[in-house]
């Protein structure tokens, strides 16, 4: 006969002494060891389990899946069973896994949870059989999951046993608790999932609808008398405000657009009036100056005096082309999120910023199209201030990427790998995510690769670059190609970080953040 297995209970609490001690005695059939975790609870918790002798430790709480797996890493034995505070185990269920103990199958257990509202066990719609992984090997899994709703995450091909009995969860006493609980979740959904996930008006109202249909109509929870409606229409708000929260937060996406320029005024000039004319303006626009004489400075000056937002002049001296340092230097003065940066002869379409803030999602970086404007048509737009051309316009290049439609950019915008036809002329990304590459490489000095290569170390870092077609594009005006003489030298530092799958240049931003006089490493 087989030894049976040893079992850790895992609990965590934030101010549970009405549940805490019915959650503890309906687990000591089975339990080896029973571990809490507290958020440091103000009420009489931590009393009581002390009083249970079980094992009490106290952590801050980030978030309800780093606090289980935090627990979970304190299980002295393999075999897990988790449980929360207010939830107890029916006479069955324990039963069931004492049997389980005794004789374990496969890798987890799931069973049935029965939830109760006002008082009532709610037997129908969505809350039933609600089943749950709540006993399993941990070696085979962890919590996962989306906060606040968290869930057991098991290795592939992993087997999965249905235990009898069910776990009796006490979840909202009345419509008072149940619209504070909503509203609470509902924003930790937002939060998690901002920048991640998209939604629209249309999915609000759809998610609403068949949320209320599917747990009243679909799953009968018209059985359960009025409980059943208030289950029903507690799902459905829930829904509207997580998705309704995400709206709102997707929308307040603040950026910093950043031009770099070196003595063109004339472009400069008219990229900031591209800028004046958007749909949807940046935050602030940073001007990232590689050391451009006093007509330059004048300029921005006079701009400063009647720009809609914040108008900063970022300048360095003119040492020859250093265009990373100073984009650097830009990007430290950034105050905000998500960052776009463009070069001082792009010249934006109204759409331009909101097309990039549509598309900014967590995990990707953003490179977009160019236009390329021949010499006659670029004197034409300089002369006239233009800041739009249709797409017949002669003295165009490449005219396909004139074209702006929504749906043909979600169809055709799509994720590249590799460095080549990378150009920071045309990028937006997550302020964080360049500072965890160390932003731009300033050992490039002279024209080329400076952009290829930070486009490699954020894909080494798992940040995906998406190419953005038919949306967000900008009108590259003419100018003479840069001098090459740097090259070679800049594709050996290319190459060096494709060959050893760097993630981090040594030469970075880090020099330009500084923190009461202190460099941020």
């Amino acid at each position: 006969m087989e030894k049976p297995v040893q079992i850790s209970v895992i609990i965590i609490t934030f101010n549970e002494e009405k549940n805490i001690g019915r959650c503890i005695d309906s687990v000591q059939t089975f339990a080896d060891e029973v571990i809490v975790v507290d958020s440091y609870s103000k009420d009489n918790t931590k009393q009581i389990c002390l009083a249970k002798e079980v094992r009490f430790v106290e952590h801050p709480f980030e978030g309800h899946i780093q606090q289980k797996n935090f627990a979970l890493s304190l299980a002295r034995f393999n075999y897990v069973f988790a449980i929360d505070a207010d939830e107890y185990l029916s006479i069955q269920l324990a039963n069931s896994i004492v049997k389980a103990k005794k004789q374990w199958v496969g890798h987890a257990y799931k069973m049935n949870r029965l939830s109760s509202y006002g008082g009532k066990w709610i037997k129908h719609g969505n809350w039933y059989p609600d089943q749950k992984i709540r006993l399993w090997d941990k070696r085979f899994g962890s919590w996962g999951g989306e906060n606040p709703h968290d869930k057991v995450i098991l290795a592939k091909d992993s087997k999965v046993t249905h235990l009898l009995g069910n776990l009796m969860h006490t979840a909202y006493q009345d419509g008072q608790e149940t619209l504070a609980k909503i509203q609470q979740y509902s924003s930790i959904f937002a939060r998690e999932n901002a920048g991640k996930r998209s939604t629209s008006i249309l999915k609000i109202v759809g998610h609403t609808f068949f949320s209320f249909c599917k747990s009243y109509f679909l799953k009968v929870g018209f059985l359960d008398g009025f409980e059943g409606l208030a289950v029903a229409a507690a799902e459905a708000n829930h829904v509207f405000y997580k998705y309704s929260k995400l709206y709102e937060a997707n929308k307040i996406l603040k950026t910093s657009l950043i031009i770099t320029t070196y003595n063109r005024k004339d472009a400069l000039e008219l990229v900031l009036i591209s800028v004046k004319r958007q749909t949807n303006l940046p935050e602030e626009v940073i001007v990232a100056d590689d050391g451009s004489g006093e007509d330059t400075r004048q300029l921005i000056e006079q701009y400063q005096k009647s720009f809609p937002v914040p108008l900063i002049h970022c300048w360095h001296e003119d040492l020859g082309f250093r265009l990373s340092t100073i984009r650097n230097s830009a990007i430290s003065m950034a105050k905000y999120e998500y960052i776009i940066m463009i070069d001082g002869d792009i010249v934006l379409p109204k759409n331009f910023i909101r097309a990039h803030k549509a598309h900014a999602w967590k995990g990707q970086f953003i490179q977009g199209s160019r236009l390329l404007l021949l010499k006659k048509q670029t004197e034409k737009m300089l002369r006239e201030q233009k800041t739009f051309l249709s797409f017949m316009a002669t003295g165009i290049d490449n005219r396909l990427n004139a074209i702006e439609n929504s749906l043909l950019s979600k169809i055709f915008s799509r994720n590249r790998t590799g460095h080549y036809n990378v150009r920071g002329a045309n990028l937006s990304f997550w302020k964080e995510d360049l500072l965890a590459v160390n932003g731009f490489n300033e050992d490039f000095v002279g024209w080329g690769r400076e952009d290829s290569e930070f486009a490699v170390r954020m894909e080494n870092k798992g940040i995906k670059r998406k190419h953005l077609k038919f949306a967000g594009f900008g009108y590259h005006l003419y100018h003479p190609e840069y001098s090459r003489n740097h090259l070679p030298i800049n594709d050996l530092i290319l190459e060096k970080t494709v060959k050893l799958h760097l993630t981090r240049c040594e030469n970075g931003i880090h020099k330009s953040l500084v923190i009461e006089g202190t460099p941020q490493l």
